[in-house]
């Protein structure tokens, strides 16, 4: 399994959006939105798929157009701490306490 870690998403945006789109290239193992302690959106989710389905996914995916956003899909880099890295230029972070499983 790989998981990709989709960025840039609008805080509108939800785990069944995601299936929907992810869906069109095959099984999906797991999506996860991540939230803050309030439970609001923070613009980033987890959607795991098997290798083969999550590179095909992040080629025709990654700056396409949702809730009007230009989704930025890369493959999650887990840290040797357990933690994900989050986002370009290798800013380093935890994957959040509180995240939104859709699948």
């Amino acid at each position: 399994m790989t998981t990709l870690l989709v960025g840039n998403l609008s805080p509108k945006t939800t785990a069944s959006d995601l299936q929907t789109v992810f869906s069109a290239f095959g099984e999906i193992d797991s999506i996860r939105v991540a939230c803050d302690s309030a439970g609001h959106a923070r613009g980033f989710a987890l959607v795991e798929l098997d290798h083969r389905t999550a590179a095909i996914a992040m080629q025709a995916l990654n700056g396409v157009e949702l809730k009007g956003r230009m989704m930025d899909v890369t493959v999650d880099r887990p840290l040797s701490d357990g933690g994900t890295q989050l986002g370009r230029g290798g800013s380093k972070h935890r994957r959040p306490p509180s995240v939104r499983s859709g699948v």
